[in-house]
């Protein structure tokens, strides 16, 4: 029988119970590389039994978990989850309001994370605060090519401090179209790659 390596189960409303059996199904598969979850409403309870398949799986390397309201709570269990993992390349999480709480956990996460390639976490109200923790990270991270940043709350410090990183790290930060001026004002070019999108 052929081996199941992709799950999709958004829009299902699973809650935390559902991702408690998830969690325990997967904990130890071979298989499955790639798990939807998107509008879930898994909460950061449900959030905490994805953070275990992150310690324990060796397999998982998509995961999607837009709109679940994980808030700075569920931020924080996945950001134990990185620290350890070693075979997720990409991680989506918009709209999950993280906010500077949570974008500072996964910061944590990201610094010690060697494999993750692609995080996104757009929508989640994060700003300055969330942004610096976010740039220091990137300071030690030399893995994450794409940074997804669209539509939070960054200012001008934040995008100044996103840019600064720019000087050591060839990630490609997609934030509001305006903010680029600083990467054009500080950085020469040749030196960064950019993708900009106006919502």
């Amino acid at each position: 029988m052929q081996a199941i390596t992709t799950l999709n189960l958004d829009w299902n409303k699973i809650g935390a119970d559902g991702a408690q059996h998830l969690a325990d199904a997967l904990r130890t598969n071979k298989t499955l590389t790639t798990l939807n979850l998107d509008w879930n409403e898994i909460g950061a309870d449900g959030a905490q039994y994805i953070a275990d398949i992150l310690r324990h799986n060796t397999k998982l390397t998509v995961l999607n978990l837009d709109w679940n309201r994980i808030r700075d709570i569920g931020a924080q269990h996945l950001a134990v989850g990185l620290r350890t993992n070693t075979t997720l390349i990409e991680l989506n999480l918009c709209v999950n309001q993280i906010g500077d709480a949570g974008a500072q956990d996964i910061a944590d996460g990201l610094r010690a994370n060697k494999v993750l390639i692609t995080l996104n976490l757009c929508d989640n109200q994060i700003g300055d605060v969330g942004a610096k923790h976010i740039a220091n990270a990137l300071r030690t991270n030399k893995t994450l090519t794409t940074l997804n940043l669209r539509r939070n709350q960054i200012g001008d410090l934040g995008a100044h401090r996103l840019a600064g990183v720019l000087r050591n790290n060839t990630v490609t930060i997609i934030l509001f179209f305006i903010y680029f001026i600083y990467l054009f004002a500080f950085f020469p070019a040749g030196t960064y790659e950019v993708e900009s999108t106006v919502q």
